[in-house]
């Protein structure tokens, strides 16, 4: 069982790389964040989210029950609750961690031995296309998600691992190759 962090900054397709994993890989599970915010329409508790009040957030984070967590927009807390981890363990998977540097920075000074994958876009141009051709976000929110890249994609170095995300199903498996080389002590 290996703790599998995927970062990179948004549109460079870690969303889409999970997917294609759990699709093709039985032992691949992912861990469910936890957040403050409210579901958003078609969204189901304990399936996208789990869906919790500040208080009970605030109880995880002083019981030191989180891999991770963080304030995003200076309102909503997203985390990862360390029962994840517990949950992965005992169905013998690997737990996949979709999450942002500053979530990554929090596991590997947690867990050391966490398998960190940054994943990069082929190209800016390509990164801003994809963004854009997800029509989720106004201008001002592309723009944003941008400019929080630029330093993303500095941080790249931190990673025991990066990978480029030209091709959607060579990079998975090179993820999964990852892990199974982690996994044999390699």
């Amino acid at each position: 069982m290996s703790l599998v962090v995927l970062a990179g900054p948004a549109g460079v397709g870690k969303g889409t790389l999970v997917n294609y994993i759990l699709e093709h890989e039985a032992d691949f599970m992912l861990s469910i964040s936890a957040t403050t915010r409210g579901p958003r329409p078609g969204e189901t508790d304990g399936v996208q989210y789990q869906f919790i009040d500040k208080p009970e957030f605030e109880k995880l984070i002083k019981n030191n029950q989180l891999l991770e967590y963080a304030t995003v927009h200076n309102d909503n807390y997203y985390g990862t609750p360390l029962e994840e981890l517990t949950r992965a363990k005992a169905l013998d998977k690997h737990l996949l961690l979709e999450i942002d540097l500053q979530g990554a920075r929090q596991i590997k000074n947690r867990i050391p031995e966490a398998l960190t994958i940054f994943i990069s876009p082929p190209s800016w141009e390509e990164l801003e296309t994809r963004l854009r051709n997800r029509a989720t976000e106004t201008e001002a929110q592309i723009q944003t998600r941008l400019l929080t890249a630029r330093t993303e994609l500095l941080a790249a170095g931190e990673f025991d691992h990066q990978l480029t995300n030209s091709n959607l199903e060579q990079c998975a498996l090179e993820i999964i190759e990852l892990v199974r080389e982690s996994e044999r002590g390699n």
